[in-house]
């Protein structure tokens, strides 16, 4: 059965700085508009978002700062994309709960005037997840072939879950798959650390996933108007913002996560601290810092006293008066002084 359609459907994606819709931009968007007649259009920008684009965000779509140096931003485009796709209806794999709601976050600043009241809205995602239901039953039926007895007792459950993942590893043993990257792999193994690796690759600090590892093992926020900063980079400039989450309606193992950090980059802080106190010593060559030859550490030596000789202030020397030239009256004293009695 061939796809009816009354006007064009317009499939879009968007590659962006990142997922918070109020707070990214986008980097890239891709149309393929097809018409009711079978044919197509496809147009493709690329958009300077006015903002750094993250490390972490440029390793999964693959485009980085310096690719949209010179494109232009949304909103000398916005215009453009809004008639390209003026008279269509939207479709896209998740896009009902991020490309539309992105898209129309740039349309609004930029000043587009874009109607969604009268379109209609496929997002593939949802028929895939609807149809392909992934509930512990669901898979239990897929993997094992069977129907739970006692469905949603905690035995039950845990045993259905111990034989999907026996079954899941013997079916995927040969099968390849790959990463955002273009990384091939046959992850799908009997290895626990392998399949540690496999199911957390969010890489979470917390599980709850305000926080994740970068690809140096650096814990980012991951939420936020510091969504993508480093946590210790955050404490540099904003120090309250432990407090603000520490006290927030945060998962009690995310805040003991935080305070781990919290307490690392204290401890970086003192010790950076302490080191700015301690002077290097004096290697001479430069003045002294006191007058006084004595000093807190015992007396200081001089280049003329030896090594172990103790150095004490020289006594004070009047200064000598010029000799007088000799006259009658001195000569006079000194025959009194001499003349025998």
């Amino acid at each position: 059965m061939k796809l009816q359609l009354k006007r064009p459907l317009a499939f879009f994606d968007l590659e962006t700085t990142g997922t918070n819709i109020g707070a990214d931009r986008i980097v890239e968007i891709s149309v393929i508009k097809l018409h009711p007649d079978g044919t197509d259009e496809v147009k493709t920008w690329r958009v300077h978002p006015g903002i750094p684009i993250p490390l972490e965000s440029s390793l999964v779509h693959g485009i980085y700062d310096e690719h949209i140096q010179n494109e232009k931003q949304f909103k000398e485009l916005g215009q453009e994309i809004a008639d390209f796709i003026h008279e269509s209806d939207l479709a896209g794999y998740n896009s009902n709960k991020f490309d539309i709601p992105m898209l129309m976050e740039e349309f609004l600043r930029a000043g587009v005037n874009f109607d969604l009241e009268s379109r209609h809205f496929v997002d593939v995602q949802n028929i895939f997840h609807q149809m392909e239901q992934r509930t512990l039953k669901a898979a239990y039926q897929f993997y094992c072939n069977k129907e739970i007895l006692n469905a949603h007792s905690a035995e039950a459950d845990t045993r259905a879950t111990m034989e999907v993942l026996l079954a899941q590893i013997e079916r995927y043993a040969d099968t390849e798959w790959e990463d955002k990257k273009g990384n091939r792999s046959k992850p799908v193994v009997g290895d626990v650390e392998a399949l540690h690796k496999f199911t957390n690759l969010s890489r979470p600090v917390d599980f709850a996933g305000r926080m994740v590892y970068n690809e140096q093992g650096e814990e980012l926020i991951n939420f936020g108007k510091h969504k993508g900063k480093r946590v210790e980079d955050v404490f540099d400039v904003e120090p309250s913002y432990y407090s603000w989450m520490m006290q927030g309606d945060f998962p009690l193992y995310t805040k003991r996560k935080l305070e781990e950090i919290y307490k690392r980059w204290n401890a970086k802080k003192a010790a950076s601290r302490q080191q700015n106190r301690v002077q290097p010593p004096n290697q001479g060559g430069g003045a002294p810092s006191s007058n006084n030859v004595f000093q807190n550490n015992g007396p200081k030596s001089s280049p003329s006293i030896h090594q172990g000789q103790q150095q004490y202030p020289k006594p004070f020397k009047k200064k000598e008066e010029p000799a007088k030239p000799v006259d009658e009256d001195m000569l006079a004293q000194l025959a009194n002084k001499f003349r025998k009695g």
